[in-house]
C-alpha cells in the first residue's frame, strides 16, 4: 500500500517562531515589508570560465572512468532519487 505525502514545500518566506511568523503577517498585512535585496550581477567572464570547465569536465571525468564505476554511480545517483521521492 502506497503512502501518498505532500512534497516539502521550501520555508524560507516564513519564519518558524511565532512572534516572526506574527510580524512576518502583519507587515504583509499592512504592505509594510521591507523590500528585498537586489542580487548582485555575476561577472559574465568568470561565468563563461565556470561554464566552460564544467562542459570539459564532465566528459574527461566520464572518460577516466571504468564502464563498471559508470554504472555504479548511476545506480547510485538513481536510487538517491528515488528514495527522496519516496521519504
Amino acid at each position: 500500500m502506497y503512502t501518498l505525502r505532500m512534497p516539502k514545500r521550501s520555508s524560507k518566506n516564513k519564519p518558524r517562531d511565532v512572534n516572526e511568523l506574527a510580524k512576518a503577517i502583519t507587515e504583509e498585512a499592512t504592505s509594510e515589508a521591507p523590500p528585498e535585496p537586489e542580487q548582485p550581477e555575476k561577472n559574465p567572464a568568470a561565468v563563461a570560465l565556470g561554464r566552460l570547465g564544467g562542459k570539459k569536465g564532465g566528459p574527461a571525468r566520464a572518460k577516466k572512468l571504468s564502464k563498471a564505476k559508470r554504472i555504479a554511480i548511476a545506480k547510485k545517483a538513481a536510487k538517491t532519487r528515488w528514495k527522496k521521492d519516496a521519504g
